[in-house]
Parts: structure tokens; sequence; C-alpha cells
């Protein structure tokens, strides 16, 4: 089988200025599609700054519904340009009810639906769990059951049947396998994470941006799918917002890798016709011991 789908990456930095903020990443999406691209991914949060550097609740006024503006302005994009859009927006859900959340629109501008971030980080510079509660937990007797808006996500697009992650979830194998179960054939993960500038040990750094790159690729090769994870970039307060964004191939080889600090618009060609070839050569789904990992749903194991 031979099935080809372009993926467009936008890396960026942003600004204080929110409407060229979503103006310069539509234009990044216009750029991609001008070079192809069938599905487009935007950064995490790329309306604004990263605000979650500090507490202040004057950022909730960053905050919109979902669907909203932002998604009815993109799916205009969509439909104009043939292409699926993925944007992580800053939700609100119900008033002091907030989300980091992830939306997609399909080809046609039709809202697919939206994923909500499921592990929020609580670290220096990095105070998330101040503005977003957890997306809640599938309700339905099996994961993924047909009507659960809930939990972990696939997107069946017009190019590709998509799985949506956002940035901490990256550290979390569950959330990959899970995801990849449901029937993902790509996982997409929008991103805002960097150095810290006050680190004055060289090597930190490097093991940090080393470790966010490397657990991702070992998602692709345990689940036998591609992985595309955009990161931003530019300073911002005391974040040196890494970039970094690639595309990893089902065996975890870089098939892409931005720069650190450039802004870039990339396209590159997937051959989702090759996932069975991957899975069969390797096949770790087949081997798999579901009967022994109960354990697994202990917080730890005293």
């Amino acid at each position: 089988m031979n099935k080809k789908v372009n993926i467009g990456i936008v890396q960026m930095s942003c600004s204080g200025d929110i409407d060229a903020n979503f103006h310069k990443a539509v234009q990044g999406i216009r750029d991609a599609a001008a070079k192809g691209a069938n599905i487009v991914c935007l950064q995490e949060l790329f309306r604004s700054l990263y605000f979650c550097d500090v507490e202040d609740h004057k950022n909730f006024l960053l905050a919109e519904p979902i669907p909203g503006p932002s998604t009815e302005s993109l799916s205009a994009v969509a439909k104009e340009l043939g292409v699926v859009i993925i944007a992580s927006l800053f939700e609100k859900r119900a008033h002091g009810l907030y989300h980091n959340t992830t939306a997609v629109l399909d080809a046609d501008g039709a809202y697919l639906g939206k994923y909500r971030k499921m592990h929020i980080p609580d670290d220096p510079g990095y105070y998330e769990k101040f503005y977003f509660t957890p997306g809640d937990a599938a309700t339905g007797e099996s994961v993924g059951e047909a009507g659960d808006k809930d939990g972990y996500r696939v997107f069946d697009t017009k190019f590709a049947k998509i799985g949506v992650l956002i940035c901490w979830d990256q550290w979390y194998p569950e959330a990959a396998r899970i995801t990849s179960l449901m029937g993902a054939e790509i996982l997409f993960y929008p991103t805002a994470i960097g150095w810290d500038t006050n680190e004055t040990d060289p090597i930190i750094n490097e093991e940090q941006y080393g470790a966010w790159q490397t657990i991702q690729r070992g998602h692709a090769v345990a689940n036998g799918v591609y992985v595309v994870s955009v990161n931003r970039t530019g300073r911002e307060a005391d974040q040196q917002f890494w970039g970094g964004s690639f595309i990893a191939n089902p065996q975890g080889r870089l098939l892409y890798l931005a720069p650190h600090e450039e802004e870039v618009t990339h396209v590159e060609e997937l051959d989702l016709g090759k996932l069975d070839f991957y899975r069969t050569t390797w096949p770790f789904l087949r081997d798999r011991r579901i009967d022994s990992y109960r354990p697994i749903l202990k917080r730890f194991i005293d």
C-alpha cells in the first residue's frame, strides 16, 4: 500500500502581541501548504508568550472557548487551503475551569474535536497547575469508546488517523501507548520547552534536550508510529526555548531536525504504507503481555 502524507511543522518565536502571533502562525500554515503540506501542526500555546512562567490571574484573560474565535478563523484557513490544522489553545471551559487544549480542524474546515492535556507540570518556570486542570479521563467502558470525547483521543482526518498529545505528555509512555493502540498512525506533540538561562552547567542543558528527544523517539519505536514534535523557539523571560522540532520514523530515525534558534516552516513526506512493515519487522504489539501489566495501575509498587 502506498499512502503518502506531507506533514508541515511551524516552529516560531512569539511576542506579547496576540494578533501578530496568530497572523505569523497562519502565514506559517500558508507557507507549509504552499510546500505541499497536508497536515500542519503548530506549537503549544502559539497565540501568546508562554505565560506559565509566572502565576498571574490576569493571564486567564488569554483563554477562549473551544470551539471559539480561533478555531473559527483556523477552520476557514483549513478549508481554503485544504489542509488539516492542529492548533494548541488556552481553553476556558467554564468560569474558573481552564485547560491546555489542542483542536483539530479537518481539510474541509470541519472541527473534529479537541484533546485536553492530561499531564500538567509544576516546575520553576512552568507553573501550569496554576492555570490548567487535566483533561477528564475517558468514561466509556473501553478506552476510545464511540462517543466518548474525554481522555486520550485520535482524529480520523482526511489524510491520516492522528493522535495528539501535548508537551508534558511527552514524558509518559502510557499516553503514547494508549493513543497508538487507539489506531493513531502519527503522534503529534505541540510543545513549549527550553533551557533555563540561569543554569550554568552546560551538561544539564545538553542532557535535558537529549532526554526530551530520546524519549519521544522511543515512543515511535515502541509503538511503530511516526512522531512529530513541534517546539517553539526564542527567548522569553528566563527561558531560551530550544526549538529542535523533529520528525521521527517508526524506528526512531530522525527524518527532520530543526535548528535551535531559527524560525522554521518545514514539510516532510511520510509513507503510512510502511507502518505494517515496521510493525511486522519488530512485532512489539504482538508480543505485549497484557495479562501481566495490572501493577502499572498503582502509583508506586511498595
